[in-house]
């Protein structure tokens, strides 16, 4: 008899406990499906308000004289950047990719690890934010823009980037755009694969053309259908998320600059000079701060 209660106590207990784990399981699923619906309902929020443009009032243009070409329009982006700053001065873009869930404001910290966790507000969020390396170049002018966002369970952030490793949906999905204050930069994606989170992903310095160009080779090199590049390259967006086929995984998503026609857009005279003269001021920077430091063990 009392071993039976003994038994008995013992089926209680495990019942007790797996109730308790199931409630706090469930506690946690809740938490976590309610978070994700309020990240998603933010930034659909955001959608609608990047979106929201003013009408230019209406005044009747001056007369034209005879014979003059006509001036180029302004370029005038489609997303209201203003209104966006003002909800986060870290804004520095917009991603859009047709067809797919990949529609978001890009911001840019003075890391990389606040916005890994943090929203386009700046709150704690598994979601994090869609966010430019600190190390790139925050007008998109540097070699390598290194862009970072979550795969996430629900589709959204930068989940729809890891079907890019299927060669058909690559190919449906190729072409997509970055909008700044400033201008649209037309992508063309050029390969997509997974591999091991490795530094060199994430360089963003050259001391040549002829470094970058093999840089870029190097990076599309594992991509089996990769597109051909056309060098001297001009610049590589580099799109980084998760991935799980092996420990510590992500997949790399590149793509380089196009025209209206889809072709590539390789460096002019200006940009190579802009570079080299990057190149030089980043050099006494590093100069500066080891003499610097140099100075201060003395």
């Amino acid at each position: 008899m009392e071993q039976n209660k003994g038994r008995s106590r013992v089926r209680r207990i495990i019942i007790l406990l797996l109730a308790a784990v199931m409630l706090v399981s469930g506690g946690l699923s809740l938490h976590s499906y309610l978070e994700d619906k309020r990240a998603q309902e933010e930034y659909e929020r955001l959608a609608e308000l990047a979106r929201e443009t003013t009408a230019p009032v209406e005044t009747e243009a001056p007369e034209a004289p005879e014979e003059t070409e006509p001036e180029t329009e302004p370029y005038v982006s489609p997303i209201n950047f203003e209104d966006l700053m003002e909800e986060n001065p870290d804004t520095i873009g917009w991603i859009k990719v047709p067809d797919t869930n990949i529609d978001y404001p890009i911001v840019q910290g003075t890391d990389n690890d606040f916005y890994l966790n943090h929203d386009f507000y700046g709150k704690e969020s598994v979601g994090g934010a869609i966010y430019l390396d600190f190390e790139s170049q925050g007008d998109f002018v540097g070699r390598n823009n290194i862009l970072y966002g979550h795969n996430m369970k629900n589709g959204s952030m930068f989940k729809d980037v890891i079907h890019y490793k299927d060669e058909e949906y690559f190919k449906e999905h190729q072409y997509f755009s970055i909008y700044t204050p400033d201008r649209e930069i037309r992508l063309k994606a050029v390969a997509c694969y997974y591999g091991e989170a490795q530094p060199i992903v994430r360089k963003t310095r050259f001391k040549s053309q002829e470094s970058f160009d093999a840089f870029v080779h190097e990076m599309i090199k594992p991509c089996s259908f990769a597109e051909d590049v056309t060098y001297p390259a001009k610049t590589v967006y580099t799109l980084v998320t998760c991935s799980y086929e092996i420990n510590d995984a992500r997949t790399f998503l590149f793509a380089v600059e196009v025209d209206e026609d889809g072709n590539e857009i390789g460096p002019d005279a200006q940009f190579l000079q802009k570079m080299d003269d990057l190149m030089k001021e980043r050099a006494q920077a590093a100069s500066a701060a080891a003499q610097g430091n140099e100075g201060q063990k003395n």
